[in-house]
Formats: C-alpha cells, sequence, structure tokens
C-alpha cells in the first residue's frame, strides 16, 4: 500500500489525468474511436527528445555550459542577469522543466557561497518564469508546443512568425527584472572545475538532437528518428531508459482521451466553442490557470482552428497560478528541500511576478 501511495504522490498528474479519463469514459464509453484519438508522433517525439536530454545530462554537457557561463561573470548584475537568461535560452532547446532541473540546484548554493541567500525568492521566480517563456521559442521548447506544431501542421515560419514577438519582449523585461536581484559588488564565487564525458557520446547524442528537429520539421519520419534514438541509447547506455519520464507520455496518452472524449458530448464542446468564439486567446490562457497550459493545448485544439491565438494564449498561460505550468511546481519542489526555505515568501512573490508578466504579455498579444 505505501509503494502505491509513493507512486501517486510522484505522479499526482498523472493519477488525477488518468481519474479524469476513466470519468469521461462514462460519458462516451470505449469504442473504435479512441484509437484516432492518440497522436503517436506527439508521443515519439517527446520520448526521443526525452532521450537526447538524458544523454547530453549524462555527458555532463549542463553543468559544463553553466561552469563556463558564469566563469565570465564579472559582477553582481552580471550574475544576475546571466543565473536568468541561462534557463530562458537553455528551455528553448531541452524544454522548460529540464532547465530548471539544471539550473535551479545549482542556484541555491551558488547564492549561499557569495552570501546572498536572501535572494533565493527573487532568483527562483525569475528563473522560473524565464524557462517557461524561453521555451515558448521553438516547436520543442515545451509539450505544448510540440503538440500544436503537429497537430495544425504548422511551418517554421508560421510558428516563428507568431512565438518571436512575444518571446523578445519577454527576453528584455526578463533581463532589466533581474538587474536589481543581486548587489553590484559580489566575492567572486567559488565554482568546481566542470569537464565533459565522452567526447563521442557527446558527437553521438548531438547528431541524435539534430535528427530530432529534422522531425520536429518533417523532414525524416518521426518512426525512423525514434527507432535510431532509442537503439543508440540502448548501445551507448541503457541505463538512461529508465530516467525517462514515461509519466509524461501516459500522461499525454490520458489528456488525448479526456479531449477526444469531451469533443463528443454536445453541451461541452457547444460551451467552448462559445468561449473561443469570443477569444480564443483569453480562454485558452484562463483554462491553462486551471488545468495547467499542456492539457489546455490538447483540449481545447478540438474546438478551435485559430491556431494561432491558442498557440500565444497556452504559452503565456503557462503564466499565473502555480500549476499554470507544471514546470513551476519543480521549482517549488526543489526550494522546499532548501534550508530556510521561506514557502510563503515565495508563493507571494511568485504569483504577483507572474500576474504582472501575464498580463503584459496578454497586452503585447491583443495588441499585435
Amino acid at each position: 500500500m505505501s509503494h502505491i501511495l509513493s507512486f501517486i504522490k510522484k505522479e499526482m498528474v498523472l493519477f488525477i489525468t488518468a481519474l479524469c479519463a476513466v470519468g469521461t469514459m462514462f460519458l462516451v464509453p470505449p469504442d473504435s474511436a479512441y484509437i484516432g484519438y492518440i497522436d503517436l508522433r506527439v508521443l515519439c517525439l517527446l520520448l526521443s527528445l526525452m532521450a537526447v536530454v538524458e544523454g547530453f545530462q549524462a555527458c555532463g554537457f549542463f553543468r559544463w555550459l553553466t561552469y563556463r557561463m558564469l566563469r565570465r561573470s564579472s559582477s553582481g548584475r552580471a550574475l544576475s542577469v546571466m543565473l536568468v537568461l541561462l534557463p530562458f535560452f537553455v528551455s528553448m532547446v531541452v524544454t522548460n522543466d529540464v532547465a530548471l532541473l539544471v539550473f535551479v540546484p545549482f542556484t541555491l548554493p551558488l547564492l549561499t557561497r557569495i552570501g546572498c541567500d536572501r535572494a533565493a525568492v527573487p532568483m527562483l521566480v525569475l528563473q522560473t518564469i524565464a524557462a517557461n517563456l524561453g521555451s515558448m521559442a521553438t516547436p520543442v521548447g515545451n509539450p505544448q508546443n510540440l503538440f500544436l506544431y503537429s497537430t495544425y501542421d504548422l511551418s517554421a515560419g508560421e510558428f516563428f512568425s507568431a512565438m518571436l514577438p512575444l518571446t523578445g519582449v519577454s527576453l528584455v523585461c526578463l533581463a532589466a527584472a533581474s538587474l536589481p536581484v543581486l548587489p553590484r559588488k559580489l566575492p567572486t564565487p567559488e565554482l568546481t572545475e566542470e569537464s565533459l564525458g565522452s567526447p563521442v557520446k557527446l558527437t553521438i547524442y548531438s547528431a541524435l538532437f539534430v535528427l530530432c528537429l529534422l522531425t520536429v520539421f518533417r523532414v525524416v519520419p518521426y518512426g525512423i528518428t525514434t527507432a535510431i534514438v532509442i537503439a543508440a541509447l540502448l548501445i551507448m547506455d541503457h541505463r538512461l531508459i529508465g530516467k525517462l519520464d514515461f509519466g509524461l507520455l501516459a500522461t499525454f496518452v490520458c489528456f488525448f482521451i479526456v479531449s477526444g472524449n469531451l469533443s463528443r458530448v454536445d453541451a461541452v464542446r457547444d460551451f467552448l466553442q462559445s468561449l473561443l468564439g469570443r477569444s480564443t486567446l483569453l480562454t485558452s490562457a484562463a483554462t491553462s490557470q486551471v488545468i495547467s497550459n499542456v492539457p489546455a493545448a490538447v483540449l481545447l485544439s478540438g474546438f478551435t482552428d485559430n491556431w494561432r491565438e491558442l498557440l500565444e494564449g497556452v504559452n503565456i498561460g503557462g503564466l499565473g497560478t502555480p500549476i499554470a505550468s507544471l514546470a513551476s511546481l519543480i521549482t517549488l519542489k526543489l526550494y522546499m528541500r532548501h534550508p530556510g526555505a521561506r514557502v510563503g515568501r515565495f508563493l507571494w512573490v511568485f504569483t504577483l511576478a507572474n500576474l504582472i508578466g501575464l498580463a503584459l504579455l496578454l497586452a503585447v498579444a491583443l495588441v499585435f
């Protein structure tokens, strides 16, 4: 029994989503149409990208990159901007949750070493916002982008024309907000020398990442890419297979079932179409606050052809409540383990900063 409770606690999102999927089965009993709910291309791409990212982490690439970047910081202001913008740019290629898993555990002890523990809350809040906003810049930055890019059969030009203006505004605002977090003068942080792992493995993982990008842009079939990536992982380091987030894949399957079933319920379909008809942007951003932006993207995509506002809405909607983007919960979980954590202050600062960012980017999206 304890093992079951431990699993539920660890995979709470999957557990809740699975319950929702089972609940919708009472509305729409399982039939042959269920097979059509599942987007195999999205699942295979997610699996391939997770595998490549695990390979990069095993090679120590992210630790090495962090060391190289931080060693160049010459002042407190420069270090502050660096710590915020690192997850912003890294999340564009390895997703927002991976960026936070890499940089939050590094940032907390670093702030302690330089005597700036009081800056932990604003720094972590800005890093979380940066990871969520940086990830919206590319189709592979987060799961909802990957899903919508595939579902609406978008071109690279269509995607970047929608997201780059919002990304640019986010970059400027985050850089400005990060400047006062740390004082101008700081003791030089003592950084442990980080080296890269096997150059051969790193080269192979880099090639596999390029292959994944080619698959995202529909140059290479997803089945071929998935087979090559998994085979490479099994040959080079089979233990990494066990580190892949299969819970995320199962959660997506549950999302697909919930979305597919609700789209076949007339009352739900009419209600969502009514809201989306008024404003797809605001409806998707608001829905993200309640059920998170990934399931919001999956659910609402079945009721609108306005991909641009849906794409903008679920990405902007990652700001706001702690559950608006599930990656935000990673930061909260890691911070709670830190000695002297002030969770109440974290939630207050997090909510205020996120609401300001949400209002700002919604205004930008509505104007442009």
